[in-house]
């Protein structure tokens, strides 16, 4: 059975789950439609009500959320425990700001000939989320929350290896007020996504997850032009400049390198360091590495669990003894413990070249790639040379370095002197492959809404021109 929780700690089945069969299918498909005509006629204070419960409920029940989280994918529980927390203000944020983000956009109605003219926005109708397991929470509710407040809602197509986490969502909005249907998981397999993104009533879809599937979901959507945001993997590059405070860049290098167990599509995977600074920034680096604790995730003193899958462990090995191989050096790390479950250590690894595999792909798990820069423009290049434009670093206390970097770096997201996280506030979103559109801030909820221009003439006209050749 693929719909499980599998204890990554240990490699135990601990609880399958079957595929919903066509007809369960249809009835969440139909409740959706059902659900979509219905919240699409509430008020943003019905909804800011609700989305408010949602958020006392997961406050409530954090503790129990991320334990059930580390079960499934072996996050730390403090970490689970923040990412809860953050999920709930997410859903506070959106229930406090979806009015005014919604709110209709006046245009000079007197430049066109209008007594009124404006732009409003609607929602578009049940939307597709095929979500992974790495933030299992966090990546659902960033779209749920301003998606269910501007008035659509959500089809859950979440990863296999976490349906708990799945079915906690389905009841969440449902228990906290939200009409009948306004949130729904779909208990599927990959295979079966076509068929319900296929389908006239899903109206749009977002995907977080690899390449593959990001080009699959947006393919199936481009045949049935329906609107999609994708947020896919990234190479992060952190950019280590001689003016920086590297004691401390280092420090938040090793946490950007291994948070959530290394598994973050926007966690700092390149590290770009000016010769002036690599040696201090290497020894200091390298120890913060080494000094992670690996270990039982549930365990307050533990840094670092174990990697979601087998199949991902084998993925990250396998890029690390590629560039072993070709002549790469390791300065910490590189095998894995002999113990049951999916365990990888902290790696740094160094001189790597672009025949080896770890150069360009993403690795997900706690390695890091170092490499060496004599110069702004060589650091811009190496960071710039790759598909990837998710996130990124740098780390200079130089102003003229900060506004160049801000505006070289060529990714959805720039961060100076600080490690690359998500924001309520902030636009979240990649370049290149790393997809497109945007999640979060006022952006993130008007992706799936129409925006539609109204104007309005004296008299009941149509507008000035109408008619065949008006547009």
């Amino acid at each position: 059975m693929s719909i499980a929780t599998i204890d990554p700690s240990t490699g135990q089945l601990l609880k399958s789950f079957d595929e919903m069969t066509d007809r369960q299918v249809e009835e969440v498909l139909a409740r959706a439609a059902v659900g979509f005509d219905t919240l699409r006629t509430t008020t943003f204070a019905d909804r800011a009500r609700w989305m408010t419960a949602a958020a006392d409920l997961l406050e409530v029940e954090r503790d129990d959320v991320a334990r059930m989280m580390t079960t499934e994918m072996g996050k730390t529980y403090a970490s689970a425990k923040a990412e809860v927390t953050k999920c709930a203000m997410g859903c506070r944020y959106y229930a406090a700001h979806a009015e005014r983000f919604l709110a209709d956009e006046p245009a000079d109605a007197a430049a066109i000939g209008a007594v009124q003219a404006y732009s409003r926005y609607h929602p578009m109708g049940p939307v597709l989320a095929v979500m992974p397991w790495n933030f299992p929470l966090w990546q659902v509710l960033r779209f749920a929350a301003p998606a269910l407040m501007a008035g659509n809602v959500g089809l859950l197509k979440h990863a296999s290896n976490v349906p708990q986490t799945a079915l906690y969502l389905d009841e969440l909005f449902r228990r906290a007020g939200f009409p009948a249907g306004a949130f729904q998981a779909l208990m599927i397999e990959s295979s079966a996504v076509e068929r319900v993104l296929a389908d006239p009533r899903v109206r749009a879809a977002t995907l977080t997850g690899s390449e593959g599937a990001g080009r699959s979901v947006a393919a199936i959507a481009g045949q049935h032009i329906k609107k999609t945001v994708l947020e896919l993997g990234g190479s992060d590059p952190f950019v280590v400049m001689p003016s920086a405070d590297v004691e401390r860049a280092a420090e938040v290098a090793a946490v950007a390198r291994c948070q959530n167990n290394g598994q973050s599509c926007i966690a700092a995977k390149r590290f770009i360091v000016h010769t002036e600074v690599f040696d201090a920034f290497t020894d200091a680096f390298v120890a913060r590495m080494s000094a992670l604790r690996m270990g039982d995730p549930m365990a307050e003193e533990t840094d670092i669990g174990p990697l979601a899958t087998e199949r991902g462990r084998a993925e990250v090995e396998e890029q690390v003894q590629d560039a072993v191989r070709q002549g790469a050096r390791v300065l910490c790390g590189g095998q894995r413990p002999d113990r049951a479950g999916w365990w990888y250590p902290p790696t740094v690894v160094t001189e790597l070249t672009p025949a080896m595999r770890m150069y360009a792909e993403e690795v997900f798990g706690p390695v890091a790639a170092l490499h060496r820069v004599s110069s702004y423009d060589e650091a811009i290049e190496l960071a710039n040379g790759t598909n990837f434009g998710l996130g990124s670093n740098a780390w200079t206390r130089d102003p003229a370095e900060q506004e160049r970097f801000a505006t070289d770096l060529d990714a959805g997201m720039v961060f100076i002197n600080g490690m690359t996280t998500s924001y309520p506030e902030l636009p979240f979103g990649g370049v290149g492959n790393s997809g497109y559109g945007r999640e979060l801030s006022a952006q993130g909820i008007r992706e799936f809404c129409n925006l539609k221009a109204v104007w309005v003439g004296e008299g009941g006209a149509a507008g000035p021109g109408a008619g065949a050749h008006s547009e």
